[in-house]
Formats: C-alpha cells, structure tokens, sequence
C-alpha cells in the first residue's frame, strides 16, 4: 500500500533565531490554534491547493484562509520550493484586503531565506 508523504513544513527564522510565525501560532487560544494547525496539516498532505484554503499571492508567495471559532480569519503567508512549506507569516485579517503591511513583512522573510 502507498503512503501519502506529507510536505516537510518549516518556520522562517531570523538571524537571530527567532520564529515570528511560530510565536503567532503559539499565542492564538486554542480553539483557534488547533483550526489554523488543522489547516496547515491539511496543507501538508494535499499541495497544491486552491480556493477557497489557499490563494495565491503572487511572486512565489500562497495565502492559508482559515476561518476561526471565535469569528476571525487568520492568514498564513508561506512559500514552498516543491519539497517544503516555509511558514514566513501568520496574522488576523481585519479587512476585506489583505493589508500591504502584511504581505511587506513576508516579502522581506522570503528574500532573506
């Protein structure tokens, strides 16, 4: 019988050795973090994936959509070579756009990986 491999899943760290990404899932209560890891893990065993979970972004960036318990979307901002999902960004989305703020930040983690 074949087993389905999942995507290796990574967490953009700085220089310094820090997670921005990884703090942001750490801190959602968790009802929420266990919806986005859900997703994420959804991510893993099925890439490529479309609408309405992933969207592209463009520039080699992808959106993970997830829509929280507590009535809240969470946006993940990754990358992938083909072989790993590099996690660069996670935030609640509080607009109908996704705020340029936000895709700057995981502009700048992906050039620096």
């Amino acid at each position: 019988m074949n087993q389905i491999k999942p995507m290796a899943l990574a967490m953009w760290a700085s220089s310094t050795g820090s997670e921005p990404a990884r703090d942001w899932f750490k801190a959602l209560p968790d009802t929420d973090r266990k919806k986005v890891g859900q997703d994420l893990r959804k991510l893993q065993y099925a890439w490529p994936v479309g609408m309405p979970l992933v969207r592209s972004l463009g520039s080699g960036l992808w959106e993970l959509r997830t829509s929280l318990p507590s009535k809240r979307e969470a946006r993940v901002i990754f990358a992938t070579d083909g072989e790993t999902l590099l996690v660069l960004h996670g935030f609640i989305k509080k607009s109908a756009q996704t705020p340029t703020h936000e895709l700057d930040v995981a502009r700048k983690r992906l050039k620096e990986t």
